[in-house]
């Protein structure tokens, strides 16, 4: 599932490639975007931005117009120039944007709305996300309080909790509780203050340094055949080899790289995610 750097990156590069151009053709799968795409058209708008709040990516227009879409688990946004071949079946398109220098192609994408930037602000689902970790007005301490308010919850259902600060997917969950070296399992009353601010500020680091330096520019752009904007491998460790690139996430039964226990691995919360952690360095599993 595309997490919050993933979202990030995405904006990023969809802004440097498409902002400032004119939109010369609009399609789409979805009958309700096409319908507003009738009476409202696209075509010849301008792209003024895109940018990015959670796991919502956000196409503004002027006009006031905005596109919202959310990746959910396997949605993507590729660019491509005129005329070059997709690296995703056709059948999987659900949006596409064209300009004069590239194509926008939103492929596998489940939530996809136009909206304005009054709508945006007042009323929908980013009234209800918490604090996005990558946005530049991040407040970490309303994270805390808003995790805090969560007594009887898993500390890592929790961290996926959008609604207490959005941006977390479950790698980062995993990830982040080793870093601050809390328990997964143990409830959010049964975590202190520090490791709260810990684990906030871990999650912030981590997510923070998966999307410096990966935006792709015009010039970069002009010299790659086609622009998948999910890419780059997510790093924690801090390690240039791609195979020590995470410290627990998909190594069930493989060594923890601080003690050498084997790291666990369990199902968890109402959606049956998986956990995974070193019990030596984190603890057991709690009730």
């Amino acid at each position: 599932m595309p997490e919050g750097d993933t979202i990030h990156r995405a904006a990023q590069t969809l802004h440097q490639a498409l902002c400032g151009r004119t939109v010369t053709r609009f399609s789409s799968v979805f009958p309700h975007l096409t319908r507003i795409d009738d009476t409202t058209p696209l075509t010849g708008r301008t792209i003024e931005r895109v940018d990015a709040r959670g796991k919502h990516l956000l196409m503004w227009f002027s006009g006031d117009l905005v596109l919202r879409t959310h990746m959910r688990m396997h949605g993507s946004w590729h660019i491509y120039r005129p005329g070059e071949r997709w690296q995703r079946p056709r059948h999987d398109m659900r949006i596409a944007l064209e300009t004069d220098a590239f194509h926008a192609i939103g492929f596998s994408i489940p939530i996809a709305a136009f909206t304005t930037s009054r709508e945006l602000e007042r009323t929908g689902p980013l009234q209800q996300i918490g604090p996005d970790i990558l946005g530049d007005d991040f407040d970490a301490d309303d994270a805390v309080a808003r995790l805090r308010a969560r007594p009887d919850v898993a500390i890592a259902d929790a961290l996926l909790d959008q609604t207490a600060l959005a941006g977390i997917g479950n790698v980062y969950k995993c990830e982040v509780l080793f870093a601050a070296k809390v328990n997964p399992f143990a409830s959010v009353a049964g975590v202190t203050d520090e490791q709260l601010r810990d684990l906030v500020a871990t999650a912030s680091r981590f997510l923070r340094a998966n999307v410096a330096g990966r935006s792709v520019g015009h010039s970069q752009a002009q010299e790659t055949d086609a622009i998948v904007t999910y890419t780059g491998l997510r790093r924690t460790t801090g390690r240039a080899d791609p195979s020590a690139r995470l410290w627990v996430y998909g190594r069930a039964g493989k060594p923890c790289r601080r003690c050498g226990t084997p790291i666990s691995r369990r199902r968890q919360g109402p959606h049956a995610r998986s956990t995974y952690w070193c019990e030596r360095c984190q603890g057991g599993v709690r009730s």
